[in-house]
């Protein structure tokens, strides 16, 4: 059976998602935890595999368990009472990864036919947060936020972040990698001052090549201390080469907070056309 798993994570000392040997990263984190839950060894497919540092409040996996194996590690333990598998699986592995634990299977579901927690999805949704000079420092919220020595302009960043929406080759935004296009539509982009005063990028698209999203946000951070021009972040993207007019900002401010996908009925005919297009 499939099992879909929603999952939040503070990023500041993983890895990033994907298992390295000898390294500490979330997917291994899982895996152990369900590993000792089914007492079998399990690999997880995610939404979007995220870099060192990157956090998560909406995070999508997926993992196939044999149908004994989830027998076994779902059934009711002696002086409880019979209760949802799936509820009991998610409660086990949460268990599993201890008290207080800087990763958290949120919920667990049985996955729709045809579903891919990679392949299926249409679009993913991050946020990043930025303090300046106007925004105060809240060092409850350090690790999920960058600061900046500068006042900015908020508006000036949220007309250079619409500006760049659409379907474009966003190269000059992105860290290459050997045969990966970097061809993506930006679906949402756009900057507001939160009430804590901290500011708040909103961006959305069907895809992230490596890097992009703290590129775009680096390029409207230097629109907002003046260093840039609106203008300048779409002829920049128009260039097509990497750029060291604006810095690539920590990854410690950035959020991977949803992914969306089709209805149930269109799920495997995403899948498939995605996976055509990324053998492609």
């Amino acid at each position: 059976m499939r099992i879909r798993l929603d999952i939040a994570y503070d990023g500041s000392h993983f890895r990033g998602w994907a298992r390295q040997p000898g390294l500490r990263t979330v997917q291994g984190c899982i895996e152990e935890a369900m590993g000792r839950v089914l007492r079998s060894g399990v690999r997880l497919v995610v939404a979007g595999r995220t870099d060192a540092g990157v956090h998560a409040t909406g995070q999508v996996a997926h993992v196939d368990i044999d149908d004994v194996v989830w027998a076994a590690a779902t059934a009711p333990r002696r002086g409880h009472e019979a209760s949802d598998p799936v509820a009991v699986f998610a409660r086990r592995v949460q268990g599993a990864l201890g008290a207080y634990s800087d990763v958290a299977v949120t919920r667990s579901t049985i996955a729709p036919e045809g579903f891919d927690a990679r392949f299926s999805a249409v679009w993913r949704r991050y946020a990043y947060r930025v303090c300046d000079l106007d925004g105060g420092y809240d060092p409850l919220e350090r690790h999920r936020t960058t600061s900046v020595r500068a006042r900015l302009d908020v508006a000036g960043m949220d007309a250079a972040a619409r500006s760049l929406v659409g379907l474009h080759d966003f190269a000059a935004y992105c860290k290459a990698r050997d045969d990966a296009t970097t061809i993506r539509t930006l679906l949402e982009f756009d900057w507001r001052r939160a009430d804590d005063g901290v500011l708040v990028a909103n961006i959305k698209a069907d895809a992230f090549c490596h890097s992009m999203v703290r590129a775009l946000v680096g390029a409207c951070v230097a629109v907002g201390e003046g260093r840039l021009d609106v203008e300048d972040v779409v002829a920049l993207r128009d260039a097509g080469a990497r750029t060291s007019e604006f810095t690539v900002l920590a990854a410690r401010g950035l959020t991977l907070v949803e992914v969306g996908y089709p209805a149930d009925a269109l799920l495997a005919a995403r899948a498939e056309q995605t996976r055509a297009r990324r053998d492609g």
